[in-house]
């Protein structure tokens, strides 16, 4: 079978590009012919069984999706019919999803799309834009999302005609990447002393992913704690601005990295306060490491984080955030015995489910 991904791949960076990776490795040795319609990246892909190409997209805020949909659209006719694509497998709602449906209709291909999180959120608060969220998820053949509580979340949309369609495939993680036993250079690399601990963040800095909870525990974390915040985004100097402002001490902004199984190694936990949340690929990628994670108490994250693993906190609360990381911190058996636990679980996602 021919399968053609629409949608963030490496070298993008994310959840997402992270996913589809996994599910187009996962084809390719099933033996399927996977292709790729991407962003626009000047960095090269380096994976020579999967056939990527970038739909020419100007970075144009406002307008980059747009633009996208027209380019990735006509690229994906002309590769369906060049290559005899048989499946289109979107990943995000808009714009990879539309761009499949326009494409799957014009070519009369099954369509196929995955929901991963802060999509379905989008149904709810981007009214003007409903009709064509609609459009897109009752056209599609089937659809996807990553945890039970993304179903959930998405059946409260209004579309009950779709429930028959609607089906969980989890996130995966490569556990031979993330394990326990890779040695970090992050502190050397960065300066920090090794017997100082790292927090680690993971993620885009947006709203929904209430990194500024963090910073606000930095303050009644009792440990000597150095935080660090991996990632980029609409917020970064905003936040930049509020460890100014608030003068809060030893935290670190990175910026986007290409590689977190360097960081990892190197971090002591792993926190995720977000605010809403589908599932969490940075937890699973921390678990697989071993780490010990905080997270709060949102959308799919109880579905992977437990007392065996971690710490769970109400969202808001960075308070309760400091507290959950100086207990883990304070006892040795119990965070060694999480970083046992949390591997375990990781190994479960190992291999990812090709739903089709």
């Amino acid at each position: 079978m021919k399968v053609c991904m629409i949608g963030h791949f490496p070298p993008h960076l994310g959840g997402i590009a992270s996913y589809v990776y996994l599910l187009s490795q996962a084809l390719v040795e099933r033996g399927d012919e996977v292709y790729v319609i991407t962003y626009p990246s000047s960095k090269k892909v380096n994976d020579p069984s999967i056939h990527v190409e970038f739909a020419p997209t100007p970075s144009i805020k406002g307008l980059r999706g747009f633009f996208f949909t027209i380019t990735a659209t006509w690229k994906l006719i002309r590769m369906v019919q060049s290559k005899e694509i048989d499946l289109i497998h979107a990943h995000y709602l808009m714009p990879p999803g539309l761009v499949a449906i326009l494409a799957g209709l014009l070519t009369r291909k099954k369509v196929f799309i995955t929901l991963h999180g802060s999509d379905v959120f989008l149904l709810s608060t981007k009214k003007i834009l409903k009709p064509i969220y609609n459009f897109i998820l009752k056209q599609a053949d089937e659809v996807f999302v990553v945890s039970e509580s993304l179903k959930e979340e998405l059946l409260k949309t209004g579309l009950p005609e779709i429930k028959h369609k609607l089906k969980i495939t989890w996130n995966g993680v490569d556990v031979d990447k993330f394990n326990p036993e890779k040695n970090g250079k992050f502190k050397n690399k960065m300066g920090i002393p090794q017997e100082k601990p790292i927090v680690l963040f993971v993620g885009n800095l947006v709203q929904q992913k209430g990194v500024k909870y963090l910073l606000k525990a930095k303050k009644y974390i009792k440990k000597p704690v150095i935080i660090v915040i991996v990632g980029g985004g609409p917020l970064i100097e905003d936040l930049k601005a509020m460890k100014r402002q608030e003068k809060i001490e030893d935290v670190i902004f990175t910026g986007p990295l290409d590689d977190i199984s360097q960081v990892l190694p190197d971090a002591e936990i792993l926190v995720l306060p977000s605010l809403s949340e589908s599932f969490g690929i940075a937890l699973l990628e921390a678990m697989a490491s071993g780490k010990p994670v905080v997270a709060t108490k949102v959308g799919g994250i109880p579905e992977l984080v437990d007392d065996d693993v971690g710490i769970l906190v109400e969202p808001r609360d960075p308070v309760s955030l400091a507290k959950a990381i100086d207990f883990i911190l304070s006892n040795k058996n119990l965070k060694q015995n999480m970083s046992i636990k949390a591997r375990e679980k990781a190994l479960k996602y190992a291999h990812i489910e090709v739903p089709y």
